[in-house]
């Protein structure tokens, strides 16, 4: 058995081979690298003693604000705040909404500690005001502690953490619903299967992926959950992104050859996922999840707290910054608000699984048609130009249909005057519907080897590219405006090894393009009747349709906020 100096709290029984400490006994370690490379190997995950000893040190090095309760504060606040109650009939504070402790193999009275610490802490932070990862966190701590006291120091140090560039517990709804549209953002680019899944399956897509952090802190066994935090207390939230997508994909794996039933209640669907990860012990290994969950090639913390942020200011702007009863996603785009003559609604609904969760929140506004507004460039752009992002749609006479959504407003194509230059960020994509549905995205997301998150240099202007119609691109970037959500995937945080990868979209009074380098995923001439396409470099896509094709017709969406409509 493991030392009981930190095992109190724990049914040693239930712990299987965890209950026999084994392995190295120290830790030497005070290089950074070095101990990520340990975390990740789990150096110190087979001896439980060792691994207090790590959380202990790893915590104490956490950044706090310079009054943060200790083990003295809770010794002295416990008994006036528990007073003579029963633990079991201490409830949880209401930030952890509804959230139980998880049993972890703890023993009764460990379940009774968590309560009462998590009643301690609510009295000391008072402006927390959503956690719902507190309850697993202070049970998977207590573990690793001699004593409650001990525990609280430790959660609390966490909660205070005051380095704006480690995030460590989510502490308000806005920030934790934000990390959900964020998860939903990466399971798109990253896990584009699974999410296909959950697209098919659940009414409510945002809904099934609020549940995200929960698969991790919470419905995992104990034996995985500690192998995370190891990784977690040294490498950041990143690491909880990685596992939750990692799942989602052993998730999509058990589904693999299945017959699924017609779409589902979310609820339906969140209690499948749930089940799949509470009993993911009996076919993957704690090893094995952080091995799929390290072999996805994730965007660099900096540009997933860009998208952080635009999700958190996106909610800001439809004032949801409490919790309240979620909107249906999936009827974001549903027969009595959306009529098109190029897509039907079910195939709106599959181009809308594809953006940005920020814009999922809304629905679709018709801004151009060439059936009502004519074909005519100028007219295209005095409907389109003040909105952004925008979802161009385009049927060609011989019935094939394709498109792009293009991230940023074309009013942008002016701060160069005349010269037709690229602009737009990485969360452009264009893709076809018919004859077979496919998406192609920014080359750099599926190879980011073409690229380092690092801070460029001062850019030099792109070297010319021929076009379609000879004129000459030049690769510019914007400033960001003040009222633009987010430089999300924006080109100048890339170190780009050619311009050529970062030529989304261009416009003037001859053409509109989308998509350059060897070639244009879209050309459209000035009276949106002739069109080519080909093969580029920044979608590395084939050609959308015929390679010339003439436009039968071209629609333009916005993005209407469904809650102020």
């Amino acid at each position: 058995m493991a030392e009981a100096e930190y095992g109190h709290f724990v049914d040693w029984d239930k712990m299987g081979d965890l209950a026999k400490s084994s392995g190295p006994s120290k830790l030497e370690c005070k290089d950074p690298r070095e101990l990520k490379n340990l975390a990740r190997q789990g150096y110190w995950a087979k001896n439980h003693k060792l691994r207090a000893q790590v959380y202990q040190q790893l915590i104490k090095a956490v950044p706090c604000r310079t009054v943060t309760p200790d083990a003295e504060v809770y010794r002295d606040i416990v008994v006036s705040i528990v007073g003579k109650k029963e633990p079991t009939s201490i409830p949880l504070p209401e930030f952890v909404d509804g959230i139980p402790v998880p049993r972890y193999c703890l023993k009764g009275d460990g379940i009774e500690a968590a309560h009462k610490i998590m009643s301690c802490l609510a009295s000391q932070f008072p402006d927390i005001s959503h956690c719902p990862a507190l309850p697993a966190v202070t049970a998977l701590l207590l573990h690793f502690c001699s004593e409650e006291a001990q525990c609280f120091e430790q959660v609390s140090r966490l909660l205070a953490c005051n380095d704006p560039g480690r995030r460590m517990l989510d502490q308000t709804f806005l920030a934790f619903e934000s990390s959900c549209m964020t998860f939903g953002d990466l399971a798109n680019k990253y896990c584009p299967s699974a999410h296909k899944l959950i697209v098919a399956s659940a009414q409510d897509v945002l809904d099934v992926y609020s549940d995200w952090l929960r698969w991790v802190l919470g419905d995992l066994p104990f034996a995985h959950v500690a192998r995370v935090f190891d990784v977690f207390l040294v490498e950041g939230y990143k690491v909880l992104y990685r596992v939750g997508l990692a799942l989602l994909k052993f998730y999509r794996k058990q589904k693999a050859g299945q017959t699924l039933p017609a779409t589902q209640d979310s609820e339906s669907v969140r209690g499948n996922i749930q089940s799949f990860v509470q009993g993911i012990g009996s076919c993957v290994t704690p090893d094995k999840l952080l091995e799929k969950a390290f072999a996805i090639r994730l965007f660099s913390r900096k540009e997933i707290t860009l998208l952080q942020l635009a999700n958190e200011k996106s909610l800001q702007q439809k004032g949801i910054t409490v919790k309240q009863r979620s909107q249906n996603v999936h009827l974001a785009v549903s027969a009595e608000n959306f009529s098109s003559e190029i897509v039907s609604t079910k195939e709106m609904r599959d181009i809308w699984s594809w953006i940005p969760e920020r814009f999922g929140l809304c629905q679709p506004q018709l801004l151009f048609t060439t059936s009502t507004h004519g074909c005519s460039l100028n007219r295209f752009y005095c409907h389109c130009e003040g909105y952004e992002p925008t979802l161009m749609l385009i049927k060609t006479t011989d019935g094939e249909v394709c498109g792009a959504f293009l991230s940023t407003d074309w009013e942008e194509r002016k701060r160069d005057g005349s010269k037709l230059s690229f602009f737009g960020t990485g969360e452009c994509f264009v893709f076809r519907l018919k004859p077979e549905m496919e998406r192609y995205e920014w080359v750099v997301i599926g190879h980011p080897e073409l690229a380092t998150s690092t801070q460029p240099q001062s850019e030099e202007p792109a070297k010319d590219e021929p076009c379609g119609d000879n004129s000459t691109l030049l690769a510019s970037e914007p400033e960001d405006l003040p009222n633009r959500l987010s430089p999300f995937l924006s080109a100048r945080h890339f170190n780009l090894s050619s311009k050529n990868t970062s030529m989304f979209m261009a416009g003037n009074m001859e053409c509109i393009i989308v998509g350059g380098g060897e070639g244009n995923a879209l050309y459209i001439d000035a009276d949106l009747n002739h069109g080519r396409t080909a093969h580029c470099t920044t979608f590395d896509n084939p050609p959308l349709c015929t390679e010339t094709f003439q436009v039968s017709l071209l629609e333009v969406w916005g993005f209407q906020d469904a809650m102020t409509s």
